[in-house]
C-alpha cells in the first residue's frame, strides 16, 4: 500500500508543477527577457511583446493540461491499488512517462500561436 501511495503521489507531482508553474507564467512572468527562467525558444525572445505572449499562451496550456493530467494520471492507477508492486510501478512509471513527453511536446501549440501571431521580425500579424 504504501508504495502505490508513493507512486501515486510521484505521478501526480508534474501535473502539480505544471499548474504552478502555468500559474507563475501567467501571472508573474519575467519582466525582461533572459537566458535563466521563462519560457525561452529563438521565437519567444525576439522582443518584449513575443516574450510575454509566449507565457500567457504556454501558462494557460499548461494549466488547463496539468489539471487534466491530474485527474488522468489519478484515475489511471487507483484500478491498481491492490496490484503487486512490478505492477504499480510500471504503470506509475508509463505515466509519469507520458506525462513528460506531454510537458515537452506543449512547445508546439506555443510555437505555432507564436507562428500565427507574429512575423519572423517579432512584430505583430
Amino acid at each position: 500500500m504504501w508504495f502505490f501511495v508513493f507512486m501515486l503521489l510521484c505521478s501526480l507531482l508534474v501535473p502539480a508543477i505544471m499548474i504552478a508553474a502555468g500559474w507563475m507564467m501567467r501571472n508573474r512572468c519575467p519582466k525582461k527577457i533572459n537566458g535563466w527562467i521563462g519560457y525561452r525558444t529563438a521565437r519567444s525572445m525576439k522582443n518584449t511583446d513575443t516574450w510575454k505572449f509566449a507565457h500567457d499562451y504556454c501558462g494557460r496550456l499548461w494549466r488547463r493540461l496539468g489539471w487534466s493530467l491530474l485527474v488522468l494520471s489519478a484515475l489511471v492507477l487507483l484500478p491498481f491499488f491492490h496490484s503487486g508492486d512490478d505492477v504499480i510501478g510500471t504503470v506509475g512509471t508509463i505515466v509519469c512517462v507520458v506525462q513528460s513527453l506531454l510537458l515537452i511536446l506543449s512547445i508546439l501549440p506555443v510555437e505555432s500561436a507564436l507562428k500565427k501571431t507574429f512575423a519572423e521580425d517579432g512584430t505583430r500579424r
